[in-house]
């Protein structure tokens, strides 16, 4: 039935234009144990919007949607919501489903045991005279990936691949669910700038065959790219819906946080170079023992007091990188790494923390944290020695001080003893960032620490970053995000292939630069003296 035809109720959008609604939120509240999540959120939805939702974490736009997806069914909450004028009752995800809804969270809903074309149609399989149909499944799971620019073999295992990867896996599978509303949480965390476009390609794609999107990201730039309408949430509320056309990127800040934020990359150089702290000289690294190489003749150095940051594509061997020098990957095939003038030829994270070098991994839910677990058994797990006494550990000084960076850090939570995995994504990352500090480090190794998290979140860290730095401590910055490189780093060194494509120092920054390095195609030219940028 042409769109035309259809028969949808019509709301007035802030210009006083008439349009259909598909979906409208009225009122809703969500209540937990201790905590009111949201606290009256309304928002309607057009047929063929893309309406984005923002806000920092914490605000309440995972809850959102949980509501709308049916995780948190009716009954559960107060307000309404409303399909084509008519209640949702959705008693489950399967109702949500029913109604045309698809969600793709950014908590994978992926099993590693399972291959490529598996996942895509769990559920769902093809047949054929009542038999799965494994060679049309496979068949149509190499379309979806040839689409998102993936080549990769139907019959993988999922467990094999990487996040980025994974992301474009579970997003195929909800777009090819031909659903009438999608939903998308943080689509982009993980993807390359070239997957990205290609995903808001598809997006405008299915805009213009009549699907409706809610858009929830961090990334402002993005919001502003493929969005109809911004409604921001703060503080469980719904603060403004606003015309993406008639606004500007200040303007969602300012509604997101409540003030004003001058500067979105506040970093603050330290006026001398101190000493070196961490030393890297010819390394090359192979994936496992008697492998080919992958990481080559690497080297460089960290002094005290400065942010290194470290760009380049997706499987560069950037986080391959930061595990090797904290012991967890690969085996070293040539080079030296010194940490403050002590060779660590072999390490383990055991060795690596005592010695003063600690890394917050890229995928916190996996590596970073224990999900099942309150915040106060995660922010002292890596420095339980500093407690333990006569062998065992004592409590009452493990809560002091965990407290301390409980505090430091503003993590928003009842107390330590909240379970983690309950806490947005903004503070489960101070969550690790507070475990690597208890550890007391020299060098603090960042990958991508500010992936998934909101405008907000993201000024505390880099304000964490300068307070680090200004301490004397080194910071190695790993992220995709060239602004936020640029903006925070005082040299940068981007990879390409495993090798270092090119070193730039402050002053000398460009995007086209940066990205001709991570492509192999720098520019010969050398980089400004320290004395040239006010490093000595």
């Amino acid at each position: 039935m042409p769109m035309e035809s259809m028969s949808f109720p019509t709301v007035s959008d802030p210009a006083g234009v008439s349009s259909p609604r598909l979906m409208e939120v009225r009122g809703l509240v969500k209540k937990f144990p201790g905590v009111t999540a949201l606290r009256g959120v309304d928002f309607s939805l057009r047929p063929g919007e893309i309406h984005a939702i923002c806000g920092e974490n914490g605000a309440g736009k995972s809850t959102l949607i949980k509501l709308l997806s049916g995780i948190h069914p009716r009954g559960s909450y107060e307000g309404e919501i409303l399909m084509e004028g008519s209640p949702a009752e959705f008693r489950g995800i399967r109702d949500a489903e029913a109604a045309g809804i698809a969600v793709i969270t950014q908590e994978f809903a992926l099993i590693d045991g399972l291959s490529v074309a598996e996942n895509i149609f769990l559920g769902r399989p093809l047949t054929r005279h009542a038999r799965i149909d494994w060679l049309a499944m496979r068949q149509r799971a190499r379309e979806l990936m040839d689409e998102f620019g993936l080549h990769l073999d139907p019959t993988a295992p999922v467990g094999t691949l990487g996040i980025g990867q994974k992301q474009l896996i579970e997003i195929a599978r909800a777009m090819d669910k031909k659903s009438r509303l999608l939903i998308l949480d943080e689509p982009t965390a993980a993807l390359t700038e070239k997957e990205v476009e290609v995903l808001l390609d598809h997006l405008r794609r299915l805009r213009g065959q009549g699907t409706a999107c809610v858009y929830i990201s961090h990334k402002l730039d993005e919001v502003f790219a493929i969005s109809d309408r911004i409604t921001v949430l703060r503080d469980g509320s719904s603060i403004a819906t606003l015309e993406t056309l008639r606004t500007s990127i200040p303007d969602v800040i300012r509604h997101m946080v409540g003030r004003e934020l001058g500067d979105l990359f506040p970093r603050t150089q330290s006026a001398h170079r101190g000493e070196t702290l961490l030393s890297v000289r010819g390394l090359s690294v192979a994936r496992q023992a008697r492998g080919p190489a992958f990481h080559r003749d690497i080297s460089f150095d960290l002094a005290a007091g400065e942010v290194l940051g470290i760009g380049g594509l997706m499987g560069a061997g950037r986080t391959e990188l930061l595990g090797h020098l904290f012991g967890v990957w690969g085996t070293r095939l040539a080079g030296e790494v010194t940490l403050k003038g002590k060779p660590m030829p072999s390490p383990d994270p055991g060795h690596c923390i005592r010695s003063g070098l600690v890394m917050a991994s890229e995928d916190r839910r996996r590596h970073g944290l224990v999900m099942g677990m309150p915040i106060g058994f995660n922010l002292s797990l890596s420095s339980l020695g500093q407690f333990t006494h006569g062998g065992r550990i004592h409590r009452a000084e493990e809560t002091v001080r965990n407290q301390e960076f409980f505090d430091q850090l503003r993590i928003k939570a009842p107390g330590q003893h909240t379970v983690v995995g309950g806490l947005s994504g903004g503070n489960q990352q101070k969550v690790v960032l507070a475990k690597a500090l208890m550890t007391g480090p020299s060098v603090l190794m960042l990958d991508e620490p500010t992936r998934g998290i909101d405008v907000g979140a993201k000024l505390e860290i880099y304000e964490l970053i300068n307070r680090l730095t200004a301490e004397g401590k080194g910071v190695i910055l790993v992220s995709s995000e060239l602004p936020e490189l640029m903006g925070m780093s005082d040299r940068i060194l981007m990879m390409h292939e495993g090798r270092i494509g090119g070193e730039f120092r402050r002053g000398a920054f460009s995007q086209e630069a940066l990205l001709a390095a991570a492509l192999g195609h720098a520019s010969p030219s050398p980089s400004p003296s320290p004395a040239a940028t006010g490093r000595h």
